[in-house]
């Protein structure tokens, strides 16, 4: 079974609650036909009933009648839900108006439906900007506990099955912080952990904090950087394997990480890497897509207390299919 049949499987074998906000988008809505034909999880659709069942009908959509469909307009819960954000965001400075006036953007009504336990995770973007996205997600739902920066990891699946596990790499962060420090560094570290788990369904991730160091060849305050993160993952998660700084080839090859890293047991043996900066994880998870013939899938939004994930406005209905799998994977681990 591949890494993706194995992430199709599980959430079809515990279907999580999916909100896919922009159902008035052609893909969007094919991919939920797709998604709910396989039982892949219970799709919450929200957009204006005649624009959405014109839409499947043009299509020949036959599975989108078991999906929840909310129109934004004119919603039951609006005014009850209004009342909630309000609360959250008063002391933000936003009026009673400017809350029921939110909870008819899909996006935040998305969010509320989640805060208010309604459902599991969300997914937007093939419409939206990644801003329009994040913003409702962090401003309800809010980070994790202990977690105060969002990242966001890549799935690499490469043709070497002599590296990481079985040929399958976890890198982070490649979309959102782009000069985290220490702190933020040692947070990354732990949600990408957190998505080997969760999503590639690695039941031992071992982290490598990248560098162009290994165990103090190099002296510089952006490997200072790196080692202090790997102190903070130490001293906050003291049973998470992880180990740095270390080069990409220390971190992969077991003969160069014997050679530069005598004694690590991640050396030579990681199958999750952390880049020092959103520059390095990238441009090098790109390379390997493009040069290494990888399959690349994400990012994979994390450190948000219930998923919400972002597609490319490029997207391809199969790539929402996935990113569905993708978050109720997620949304297990969360719940």
């Amino acid at each position: 079974m591949t890494l993706i049949e194995s992430i199709i499987a599980r959430a079809q074998a515990n279907p999580q609650r999916i909100v896919l906000p922009e159902a008035e988008e052609e893909r969007t809505l094919c991919a939920a036909d797709r998604a709910l034909a396989d039982k892949l999880a219970d799709i919450i659709l929200i957009g204006n009933p005649a624009k959405v069942q014109a839409l499947a009908q043009k299509n020949g959509l036959t599975h989108i009648g078991e999906a929840t469909l909310i129109d934004p307009d004119n919603y039951e819960r609006s005014e009850e839900l209004a009342q909630q954000l309000y609360e959250l965001r008063k002391k933000k400075g936003m009026t009673i108006e400017q809350a029921r006036e939110l909870v008819k953007n899909p996006l935040y009504l998305g969010c509320m439906i989640i805060k208010t336990n309604g459902a599991d995770g969300q997914i937007s973007g093939a419409l939206s900007t990644t801003g329009e996205t994040l913003r409702p997600a962090l401003q309800i739902i809010k980070c994790a506990p202990g977690i105060t920066c969002v990242s966001g990891a890549m799935l690499l699946i490469t043709q070497k099955p002599e590296y990481g596990e079985n040929g399958v790499l976890v890198m982070g962060d490649v979309a959102v912080t782009p000069m985290p420090d220490a702190d933020q560094l040692a947070q990354i570290a732990v949600c990408t952990a957190q998505t080997a788990r969760s999503v590639a369904g690695f039941a031992d991730p071992r982290v490598a904090m990248l560098s162009f160091s290994t165990k103090g060849s190099a002296k510089h305050e952006v490997v200072d950087k790196v080692i202090e993160a790997t102190r903070l993952v130490h001293e906050r998660q003291p049973e998470l394997k992880v180990d740095g700084e270390l080069q990409a080839d220390a971190a992969l090859v077991p003969g160069v990480g014997k050679k530069k890293a005598p004694g690590s047991d991640i050396a030579g043996q990681a199958n999750v890497l952390i880049a020092p900066n959103l520059e390095v994880g990238n441009i090098a998870y790109k390379l390997v897509q493009r040069l290494g013939d990888a399959i690349a899938i994400g990012p994979i939004l994390q450190g948000i207390a219930r998923p919400v994930n972002d597609l490319s406005r490029g997207c391809s209905v199969e790539d929402i299919y996935y990113l569905i799998a993708i978050t109720a994977c997620q949304a297990m681990d969360a719940n």
